[in-house]
């Protein structure tokens, strides 16, 4: 069969309606009745929609194009799913306490939602295109970028299952999570998801040519918006807030890798330059002495009132 090509050969302007279409409709879902429950379910979802759809309008099937679209969907139903559950066992969404009485910036948020869906997507889009390179010859990109997808999705999902448990035993309450692969990694879960996206995008560089290589753009998405955005650098400020006068969790976040999974008593001796440049370690991510800065100015200022009262 002939492959079905609305106005672009890679079908990016269906892919960007069908987005928009998608979140628009759950968002209305979410505003009208402020139901959380079909937030991370619309994301997921979108997902799959696009994969599933550029590959069955190609028409050309390639195992590699199955493969990838196949990877989306093991993706997106695991994601889906666990966040569901989550929501529905947890109630409401914190994420959105200061959002769901403000309407322009709860519609922000699924905004942002929409164009992370559809740049994310871009390496599978241009993969499926019906004129890219349908050869079934698997080459040294496509083992990698599998083996890279393959750990990424195990990490992201031992990450969330062990956290979730972690998080459900009353015993554990106030305390952070440094069970199983958190004890190696503050943030395993984003480091499976950072590490399959480039994955997906190395299978893709097997085919895509000229102006697909803008399909880029999505891991580095990804990867810029966990790293310094809403991923990694709000989670730690609010572990500081909340732990950063525990001795033993300084120690947990100085001996602990940010991302990528290490040892330890290893990643306690690196050099902070080696931190910083080769494990994510960013100044960012540390609120903990701003905090003990803050609070020794109001000390030091209550001397001083306290000095020029008694003076007077």
């Amino acid at each position: 069969m002939k492959p079905i090509h609305f106005v672009d050969p890679n079908n990016l302007l269906l892919c960007a309606i069908i987005t928009a279409a998608m979140q628009i409709f759950f968002f209305g879902i979410a505003a009208t009745f402020r139901f959380d429950k079909v937030t991370d379910f619309a994301g997921g979802t979108n997902f799959m929609v696009l994969a599933l759809m550029t590959l069955l309008l190609a028409q050309t099937f390639s195992v590699r194009q199955i493969l990838v679209t196949a990877f989306v969907c093991a993706w997106g139903i695991r994601l889906s799913g666990y966040l569901l559950y989550r929501i529905i066992k947890i109630g409401e969404d914190k994420r959105f306490d200061d959002k769901r009485d403000n309407l322009c910036a709860f519609a922000g948020f699924w905004t942002f939602q929409a164009i992370w869906v559809f740049t994310v997507s871009l390496p599978v889009i241009f993969t499926n295109c019906s004129y890219s390179n349908v050869n079934n010859y698997f080459t040294v990109q496509d083992i990698v970028g599998i083996s890279m997808y393959g750990v990424g999705l195990l990490t992201e999902t031992f990450a969330d299952f062990q956290k979730f448990n972690f998080r459900d035993n009353p015993a554990n309450n106030g305390k952070w999570c440094d069970y199983g692969l958190w004890k190696w990694s503050r943030h395993p879960n984003y480091f499976g998801e950072i590490l399959l996206w480039w994955g997906m995008f190395l299978i893709s560089t097997s085919v895509i040519q000229g102006g697909q290589w803008a399909g880029v753009i999505g891991p580095v998405f990804i990867t810029s918006i966990l790293l310094f955005l809403s991923g990694i650098p709000l989670l730690e400020k609010k572990s500081d807030e909340r732990y950063g006068k525990v001795e033993a969790y300084r120690e947990y976040k100085r001996s602990t890798s940010p991302l990528v999974p290490l040892p330890p008593y290893f990643y306690g001796r690196l050099p902070d330059a080696v931190k910083c440049f080769v494990c994510c370690e960013f100044p960012l991510y540390n609120t903990m002495d701003e905090a003990d800065e803050d609070e020794l100015e109001v000390k030091v200022d209550e001397v001083n009132g306290k000095a020029r009262a008694n003076s007077a």
